[in-house]
């Protein structure tokens, strides 16, 4: 039996506030430096019966939904993919004056497309943004956290990252914290950033 839209619903209202409780435990400052191995292949996701789709309605009642049975993704591939995000958002608020953008973006690499790693590259290099981070001996250092969860579909997920960087240049020190909205595309554990926008201008 398919869920109902209002059972869909609670599925996505239980998932985004229970998301905070989720990544504390499973992203918690471990992930954020963890080692660049190969990310394990793809799992695929085991098919549900109308049975237990049902008992998963009936759950909802009771408030103890299982709602990974209306989702498109796993607790574990829901967790790979906010890993990715978190590890982008760490090196793309990482950077140094003295980096030219190969290494900047290389940092990028593991867990980014190579499209955008290029578009990325492209705006580091940009000769305002790279005259003024090298006149200025501009060092920054970037921390994630995942706020939300914005969007999913079969294939993506879209975080919203509050991403702070503690800045380091020759007038001073200052910490900023700007919002990012991560798609991540993918299946199962496997998963990699291929868009990021600031969060007020959509990507979702």
């Amino acid at each position: 039996m398919e869920a109902s839209p209002a059972a869909r619903r609670v599925a996505f209202v239980a998932i985004v506030c229970g998301f905070a409780a989720l990544g504390g435990y499973l992203l918690g400052p471990a992930s954020h430096h963890g080692s660049g191995g190969d990310r394990p292949a793809a799992a695929s996701r085991p098919a549900r019966s109308s049975a237990a789709a049902h008992a998963g309605v009936a759950g909802v009642s009771s408030g103890q939904p299982d709602i990974y049975q209306w989702l498109p993704f796993t607790a574990s591939g829901l967790a790979a993919a906010a890993a990715a995000a978190v590890k982008f958002g760490d090196a793309y608020g990482t950077y140094s004056y003295t980096e030219d953008p190969a290494a900047y973006g290389a940092s990028l690499q593991p867990v980014a497309s190579a499209q955008l790693v290029g578009q990325i590259e492209a705006a580091y290099a940009a000769p305002g943004v790279a005259a003024t981070r090298q006149a200025n001996k501009q060092v920054a250092v970037g921390t994630t956290t995942v706020g939300s969860l914005r969007a999913f579909g079969p294939g993506s997920l879209t975080f919203v990252l509050q991403v702070t960087q503690q800045l380091t240049q020759s007038s001073g020190s200052s910490e900023q914290t700007s919002a990012y909205a991560v798609t991540v595309s993918g299946s199962g554990t496997s998963w990699q950033v291929t868009d990021v926008e600031l969060a007020a201008a959509g990507n979702s």
